[in-house]
C-alpha cells in the first residue's frame, strides 16, 4: 500500500462499509420469498428505480469508456451519447409500462425467460431455456470483465495486486447481493448512481476551472487538433448509425429491464423516466466533458498518458484533495460494483427460476428458491473471478460485443411482444436464433468488404442483427398458428389495466 494517502483508504473503506450494511438492512426489510429476493416484491419506487437502472446500465464506462472517448475521438463521440439518450428514453416510453404490467398478468413472471415462457405458453420450454442459456452465459463473462476493472483500479489508484482488486471487490458485491438481494442490489445502485452524478459534475467543473474557463478549454482543444471539434470528423453515415445504434441495445438488457419489472405502480413510471432521463443526461454530459477538459489538461501540464480511459483518474489524483479522491475512486466503483451486482441477481435468478426449479424440483417451496439463488450469487461470482484471473484475458474481446449480443437476440422479442398480440412461440424463437446468429456471424464471422474493412468495422452487429430479427418475428409469427386464447386474453388484460 505504498504511496496511497490514508484518506483515499478512509473514503473507499467508508464505502464498502456503506454498501454492505444496504445488504443486511435488506435483508431484514424484504419478504423470504423469491418475488421479494428476484423482484424486490415489486415495490420499487420510482426514484430507486431509475438511478438503479441507470447505474446499473452504465458501468465503468461511463466514468472511464467514454471520457477515453472523447478525448481520443473529439466531439464526434456525441453521437454515441445521443443514441444512447434516444434509446433509453424510448425503453421508459415503449418497454417500461407495458412490462410491469404484463409480467404481473401473465402469471406473475419473475425473470425475463420466465415472462417469454409465460407470454408465448411455451411448453417445450425452449424460449425459457435458450433464453437462459444466453443470460447464464453472458452475464457470467460480463461480470468478468467487470471483474478486470475493479482489478485494475486497484493496481493503477491504489498500488494494490489484481488479484487483491478482484477479491475486494467481487467480496463486497457478493456481499449484499447474497444478504439482501434484488431490494439490495437496487439500494446499493440508487446510493451508487447519486455518487456517479456527483462525480460527473464535480470533477469537469473543476477542470474547466483549473484550465481558467470554457472558452481557453477550448481554444486549447482547437490549437491541439481543430478536428477535434469537428461534430463528423472521419465519419461516414454508417459509422454514426453504428454509434446511434447503441440505443438499441436498452430494449434488450435483462439487468435494466428488470428494474421495470419491479416497479410497484405503472403510475409511478412517468417519475422514474423522469428522474432516470435527467439523471442520465447530465451523467453523459459530464463524462464527456471530462474527456474535453482532459484533452487540454495533458497538453498544459505536458504529461504522459498511454490509456485515454486513465483521464478520470488523472483529474482525482491532481485536482482534488485525498478524502476527495478517495470518494471519486468510489464513484468508479460504484459504477463497476452496480453492474456486477446486477449481473450477478439476473444469472442467479435464472439459474434458479429457468434451471433448477424446471428440471430439478418443480414444486420447490420459496424458501429454498431463496436460498438456492444464494448459492447460486456464490457460485457465478467464483466463475466470473477465474474468468478474470489474467488481467488480459481474452474473455473481454467477447464483452465488447455483448449489448449487441443482447439487443439483437432480446430487444426486438420484448418490444414486439408487447405491441402485438398475433406474435407466438415460433416467431419469438426465430427472432431470438437470427438476432443472435446474426450478431455473432457478423462479427466472428470473418466477413468484409471488398476494400478489406470488416463488416463489424463498416456497421455496428446490432444493426442487422436487430432487423433481421424483427423480419424473422413478423415472418415466424404469421407462417405459424395464431397464439392461444389465453395469450390473447392476457394481451387485452395488459392493454385495459395500463389504460386504468
Amino acid at each position: 500500500m505504498t504511496g496511497v494517502s490514508s484518506g483515499v483508504l478512509i473514503s473507499l473503506g467508508a464505502y464498502f462499509v456503506l454498501m454492505i450494511g444496504i445488504g443486511i438492512y435488506a435483508y431484514f426489510k424484504q419478504a423470504n420469498d423469491s418475488e421479494g429476493y428476484m423482484l424486490g416484491g415489486r415495490n420499487l419506487g420510482p426514484a430507486v428505480t431509475a438511478l438503479s437502472a441507470g447505474a446499473s446500465d452504465m458501468s465503468g464506462w461511463l466514468l472511464l469508456g467514454l471520457p477515453g472517448y472523447m478525448y481520443s475521438s473529439g466531439i464526434v463521440s456525441i453521437w454515441i451519447a445521443l443514441g444512447l439518450t434516444i434509446g433509453a428514453f424510448l425503453n421508459y416510453i415503449i418497454v417500461a409500462p407495458r412490462l410491469r404490467v404484463y409480467t404481473e398478468v401473465a402469471d406473475n413472471a419473475i425473470t425475463v425467460p420466465d415472462y417469454f415462457a409465460n407470454r408465448f405458453e411455451d411448453k417445450s420450454h425452449l424460449l425459457r431455456v435458450i433464453s437462459a442459456i444466453v443470460i447464464i452465459l453472458f452475464f457470467t463473462v460480463y461480470t468478468a470483465a467487470s471483474l478486470v476493472g475493479g482489478g485494475k483500479l486497484f493496481v493503477s489508484s491504489l498500488n494494490l495486486s489484481y488479484s487483491m482488486g478482484l477479491w475486494v471487490t467481487a467480496g463486497v458485491v457478493v456481499a449484499y447481493t447474497l444478504f439482501g438481494g434484488f431490494l439490495a442490489v437496487s439500494m446499493t445502485d440508487f446510493v451508487q448512481g447519486v455518487i456517479m452524478l456527483f462525480a460527473m459534475v464535480i470533477v469537469p467543473i473543476v477542470a474547466f476551472t483549473d484550465l481558467g474557463g470554457v472558452t481557453p478549454t477550448v481554444n486549447a482543444v482547437r490549437n491541439i487538433d481543430p478536428e477535434l471539434l469537428n461534430i463528423t470528423s472521419g465519419m461516414t453515415f454508417m459509422g454514426i448509425v453504428s454509434l446511434m445504434a447503441w440505443g438499441l441495445g436498452y430494449f434488450g438488457q435483462p439487468h435494466i429491464i428488470v428494474r421495470f419489472m419491479a416497479i410497484r405502480s405503472v403510475k409511478d413510471i412517468p417519475t422514474a423516466r423522469n428522474i432516470g432521463m435527467s439523471w442520465m443526461i447530465i451523467s453523459l454530459v459530464g463524462a464527456l466533458m471530462v474527456g474535453f477538459a482532459g484533452r487540454a489538461y495533458v497538453q498544459k501540464t505536458a504529461m504522459t498518458i498511454e490509456d485515454p480511459e486513465t483521464i478520470f483518474l488523472v483529474f482525482t489524483q491532481f485536482l482534488f484533495h485525498p478524502l476527495v479522491s478517495g470518494f471519486l475512486l468510489a464513484a468508479i466503483l460504484a459504477a463497476i460494483m452496480s453492474t456486477i451486482s446486477s449481473q450477478l441477481l439476473v444469472v442467479s435468478s435464472s439459474l434458479t427460476k429457468d434451471v433448477y426449479k424446471l428440471f430439478f424440483d418443480r414444486d420447490a417451496p420459496e424458501a429454498r428458491q431463496v436460498l438456492v439463488g444464494r448459492i447460486s450469487v456464490i457460485i457465478v461470482a467464483i466463475v466470473a473471478i477465474l474468468l478474470a484471473s489474467n488481467p488480459d484475458s481474452s474473455v473481454l474481446n467477447l464483452v465488447s460485443n455483448a449489448w449487441a449480443g443482447f439487443g439483437a437476440a432480446f430487444g426486438p422479442l420484448i418490444i414486439i411482444s408487447l405491441l402485438w398480440s398475433r406474435m407466438n412461440r415460433n416467431g419469438a424463437l426465430a427472432g431470438m436464433v437470427v438476432g443472435a446468429v446474426t450478431v455473432i456471424l457478423w462479427i466472428y464471422g470473418g466477413f468484409e468488404l471488398s476494400d478489406g474493412t470488416a463488416l463489424n468495422d463498416w456497421l455496428y452487429a446490432i444493426v442487422p442483427g436487430f432487423v433481421l430479427s424483427c423480419i424473422a418475428i413478423v415472418v415466424g409469427s404469421l407462417a405459424t398458428a395464431e397464439p392461444a386464447e389465453k395469450v390473447k386474453r392476457q394481451f387485452k388484460e395488459m392493454e385495459m389495466n395500463l389504460h386504468q
